[in-house]
Order: structure tokens, then sequence, then C-alpha cells
């Protein structure tokens, strides 16, 4: 099951705790689509999830904006 936020003209540290708050959500083996403006939010929250062990897989780049999976696995 995927879950999809659209965090898009979220400022930063809003948009990676509302990304936060949907991981801890979701249940094992489930994915959370997001939506996130490049720059500065798509570097903090990115790291911020790899630092917390989250394996990210980027599936879109456009000009202003990335989409990424996050999968949820056993561990978290």
């Amino acid at each position: 099951m995927s879950e999809y936020l659209d965090l898009r003209g979220t400022p930063c540290p809003v948009n990676f705790v509302r990304c936060r708050l949907a991981l801890e959500a979701l249940n094992q083996n489930n994915t959370l689509q997001v939506d996130l403006d490049r720059g500065e939010p798509e570097e903090t929250v990115l790291s911020g999830l790899r630092k917390e062990g989250y394996e990210i897989k980027i599936i879109k780049i456009e000009g202003s904006w990335i989409r990424f999976l996050v999968q949820i696995n056993g561990s978290k």
C-alpha cells in the first residue's frame, strides 16, 4: 500500500515534521510517496530521513520539485 503527501510550498522544518508524522502512521511494508520543493527543502528532508535509516528512491525530478518514495520496512 502506498500513501501520498504533497509538501510543495511547505516551509522548513514543517515539511520534515509532516513527513515524519506520515511515516510514523504507516504500517510495515508500506511506502510513502512525497512531492517536495527542490533546494533547501529537498536537502533537509532527504538528508534527515536518510540519517534516520529510511531508504529513499527518487522517481521524478521537475524544475521546481521532486517526487520520491520512502519504504517502510520491518525495522521502523
